[in-house]
């Protein structure tokens, strides 16, 4: 998988090219990063990339023509080292939200290119002609595309196999399950006793893997129904929850209710 990214800070995609799972994943080449600085594509002496909306308003719009020679830059040098075309990709408070699934998608594609955009905006006409899709990470504003397309990569470059040391961590990740797609269960680690805290719970120390995987199961149920009970509802309506499951649903909030306030 290779990702470009076009943006005025290409500095800020250290992080994720250097750093951790994503940055141990680019040192064993299962992918690449590229990041492009539009003002490398500009001929006056300013190096603009930005000009004053029409119409009047405030801020500043990011101009056509230098993004469009970066990305012509981009796919030259795609072609020469013989990667597949991939999606241009606008990081848009109007685009469709990045969820796991999308995540998947991407780390099962050849990649991408992400636009970052900064200012008030891109010149319509660039996004009318180049832009393929459109993602958001969610209903807040950023002041730059980058951070989004940073999320967005490690999101993706952890599900790559030999990403990560075990090959079944992702797996087990909150949104991952194949299975429902439940937020994840709590987790222990040594020492077995810590003070001020309650103790590990026995069945993790028992040895059975039938009981800690069932155990495992609930907690996630229990997690979802608490802080998440639409993704409940959606995994109800697609038919991903068993009759355990829904036993137990029903028991945890027969429960909460004894315990309600009168």
């Amino acid at each position: 998988m290779r990702i470009d990214a076009m943006t005025l800070f290409p500095d800020m995609f250290g992080i994720v090219r250097d750093s951790g799972v994503t940055g141990r994943a680019h040192t064993q080449k299962l992918w690449s990063m590229h990041a492009w600085n539009p003002r490398d594509f500009t001929h006056d002496v300013h190096r603009t990339v930005d000009d004053r909306p029409y119409g009047g308003g405030p801020g500043m719009v990011m101009m056509a023509e230098p993004l469009e020679k970066t990305l012509e830059a981009i796919r030259i040098d795609r072609a020469a080292s013989d990667s597949q075309d991939v999606p241009v990709v606008l990081l848009s408070p109007i685009g469709k939200p990045f969820k796991q699934a999308t995540a998947s998608r991407l780390a099962a594609s050849a990649g991408a290119i992400f636009v970052c955009g900064r200012y008030e905006g891109i010149d319509q006409r660039f996004i009318d002609k180049h832009v393929d899709e459109q993602w958001s990470l969610g209903d807040f504003v950023l002041s730059g595309g980058e951070i989004a397309a940073i999320a967005m990569i490690d999101a993706a470059v952890r599900l790559l196999p030999g990403a990560l040391h075990h090959g079944d961590s992702s797996l087990q990740d909150s949104f991952q399950d194949s299975l429902s797609g439940l937020l994840d269960s709590p987790h222990y680690t040594r020492p077995e006793s810590l003070e001020g805290a309650d103790p590990i719970p026995p069945v993790l120390l028992s040895g059975n893997h039938a009981n800690i995987a069932k155990w495992r199961r609930q907690q996630s149920l229990m997690v979802t129904a608490k802080y998440r009970p639409d993704l409940i509802s959606r995994a109800r309506e697609n038919g991903l929850l068993s009759r355990d499951d829904e036993r137990f649903l029903k028991e945890i909030s027969i429960n909460s209710s004894d315990h309600a306030a009168p």
